[in-house]
């Protein structure tokens, strides 16, 4: 191997040490195929001299066997190292190569550019600090670049490079340089990649990848290789609050008991005060064990074993925190999938989800919208196929300690496993929690739901009336109360547009809002069927994963779903508030039944037919199911 510094030869020792004492920058390349990812990553491998010279006459021969340059080396056959991919001229899977410079050591993971292998692309970006976005010059911006950009801005890689390549193909034009920068700034900007750096460079010639190029006058940024050098890779996980899951219950004798794990994010002493989660219990750090002895301190990254004070009960999979800034804890989520599987997403299929060091039974209790990587539109989607990008909700079959992904990537991303074959079948990113606890634990109370039950002589229940706007449930909602205060029960309605005057009035109308409004009014149900208290619900709730929550929320038989059916036509005749008027002008955005959706409940207790029924009989017909219930 050609030698890359004097040291190596003169100096080996000093040669080590300033080569441990390197930053580490991982980073990926990724875009469309036939880019030149591959012939990027060779021709880096070539310039650092990370070469060996039998490694080099190897690669001359196979150039001359199956390269694609003629008599010139083919520089991506260091990189596609399967025989498919020489055959076919693509990449398949992700290969990671290690390089170095005098400044830096490098780990790059070149990613495939077809659709079919996005999935291996998600791999590749889940541990990149940065991200080599490959353009070919000639093609222009592609459905394919934009889905990775889309990825990598959704996987939160910080740091961005618009490597438009085979610019000697196009006699390096800068008129097709700025054309081709214009069209993906625009597109970046919806995805929020707003900071980026756009390199023009021949990756075959070796133009501006190591040094600037003669060949483009009118660039004067740095070449590839120098930007890659000088990225600036904050150690910000140090900083953060304290977490280690828990990878293994380190039990070698009778007198050692610790807890064994890569620590996520923070700082860890000797006599910190740690919670452990989910199950919330506490203890104080007592020592802290490594293989070459105790430590006076830890950071994120290094692997340790912690010994507690408390023989308190720690499991793998668990999560070791700091005693006063804790995670939360919760057993339903909103998520972001990328589904990696042939074969569809279907909601309701229990799969395995691994978060952290944790494997649990999961489920997707209803897909809320998939994105169109081109045009960034939220679509309605009943699943997911192959390479798709949705948004969900997720259910747990127990609590589980989290944290959203823009804050730990450790804590947040998880992928989904089939239970039967055990494929991979998704990756994904928490959002926030559905239900939150926060590591509140229950107090215990004298008077309990019978107890105030029983004094009101009546059951307390939710009535959930769901319908579009206009349906008519504000209105059958008011008489159905009325009557049951006439017969001396107990009631309180909570309706839609109230609720927002108050309890809810910091909402908005995206869907994130949307789940929170109705997380909130189904928590606010809950105390008050908890009180005794007949509560009336009067919601659009369009989305059958919430109202599944709510009902999830209740004991059996205190939720009562009421399907207000009356069809869009005559709802939007109907159209009172003038709301459906202004959403077909386009002055409402996300309204339920022009351009979001709503979801028919399948299996509701009651459903009315406001087509067929006046609300005073609609109103006698839910009061009459209540009193044979």
């Amino acid at each position: 191997m050609a030698h890359q510094s004097d040291l190596i030869a003169s100096d080996i020792l000093a040669y080590l040490q300033s080569h441990q004492n390197k930053s580490l920058l991982r980073f990926i390349t990724c875009g469309s195929v036939d880019d030149g990812k591959s012939t990027l990553i060779g021709r880096l491998l070539y310039d650092s001299k990370m070469i060996f010279e039998d490694q080099l006459a190897a690669l001359e021969a196979d150039s001359r066997r199956v390269g694609t340059q003629g008599d010139d080396i083919d520089f991506a056959l260091l990189v596609d190292g399967l025989a498919a991919e020489r055959e076919q001229g693509i990449t398949i899977d992700v290969a990671y190569r290690f390089f170095s410079t005098d400044r830096r050591k490098f780990i790059v993971a070149d990613t495939p550019g077809h659709e079919q292998y996005t999935r291996n692309m998600v791999t590749g970006a889940s541990t990149a600090d940065a991200a080599v976005i490959l353009i070919d010059a000639r093609r222009g911006v592609l459905t394919q670049t934009r889905r990775h950009s889309y990825l990598v801005s959704l996987l939160g890689i910080r740091h961005v490079i618009l490597a438009i390549n085979k610019m000697d193909l196009v006699d390096w034009s800068q008129e097709t340089f700025d054309s081709i920068l214009a069209e993906y700034r625009e597109f970046a900007e919806q995805i929020g990649l707003t900071n980026f750096h756009a390199i023009p460079m021949s990756a075959l010639k070796g133009d501006n990848i190591t040094e600037p190029s003669d060949k483009a006058p009118w660039y004067d940024g740095p070449p590839l290789m120098r930007l890659l050098e000088t990225l600036e890779i904050d150690d910000v996980l140090a900083a953060d609050p304290f977490r280690m899951p828990v990878q293994w219950v380190n039990r070698p004798n009778l007198d050692f008991r610790g807890f064994s794990g890569l620590i996520a994010s923070g700082t860890v002493r000797p006599g910190d005060p740690i919670r452990a989660l989910p199950s919330g219990r506490t203890s104080t750090v007592a020592r802290i064990v490594t293989a070459d002895g105790d430590l006076d301190q830890a950071v994120a990254g290094q692997s340790i074993t912690l010994t507690l004070a408390d023989e308190i009960d720690v499991s793998r999979g668990d999560i070791l925190a700091t005693g006063d800034n804790p995670p939360e804890v919760a057993d339903q989520f909103e998520a972001t999938l990328v589904w990696m599987d042939e074969d569809p997403m279907l909601p309701g299929r229990p799969y395995l989800l691994k978060v952290g060091a944790k494997t649990v039974s999961a489920s997707i209790t209803e897909p809320k919208y998939k994105v169109n990587v081109n045009t960034l539109e939220q679509q309605p989607a009943k699943r997911l196929e192959l390479n798709e990008i949705g948004v969900c909700n997720l259910s747990l079959e127990t609590a589980t300690a989290f944290e959203p992904y823009g804050t730990s990537k450790d804590l947040g991303g998880f992928i989904l496993i089939d239970r039967i074959t055990n494929r991979t079948v998704a990756a994904g990113l928490l959002h926030f929690a559905l239900r939150r606890s926060h590591n509140i634990h229950w107090q215990a109370l004298s008077v309990d739901k019978a107890a105030r039950a029983a004094i009101k002589r009546q059951k307390g229940r939710v009535v959930w009336l769901t319908g579009l706007s206009g349906a008519g449930k504000s209105t059958i909602a008011n008489l159905v109360e009325k009557r049951l205060h006439a017969d001396g029960r107990h009631t309180y309605l909570l309706d839609g547009d109230n609720v927002r005057h108050g309890l809810n009035r910091d909402l908005g109308f995206t869907e994130e809002d949307r789940v929170e409004n109705i997380r909130r009014v189904a928590e606010v149900s809950k105390l008050m069927v908890e009180a005794g208290l007949i509560v009336l619900v009067s919601f659009i709730s369009p989305f059958r994963a919430e109202r599944r929550m709510a009902r999830d929320m209740m004991g059996e038989g205190e939720f009562v779903e009421v399907h207000v059916d009356t069809p869009l036509a005559v709802a939007e005749q109907r159209d009172v508030k003038g709301l459906y008027k202004k959403a077909r002008a386009g002055e409402l955005a996300n309204f339920t039944g022009i351009d979001s959706p709503y979801e028919t409940p399948e299996h509701a207790e009651i459903v009315i037919d406001t087509t067929a029924m006046t609300p005073a009989e609609a109103a006698e017909a839910i009061v009459a199911w209540l009193d044979k219930a």
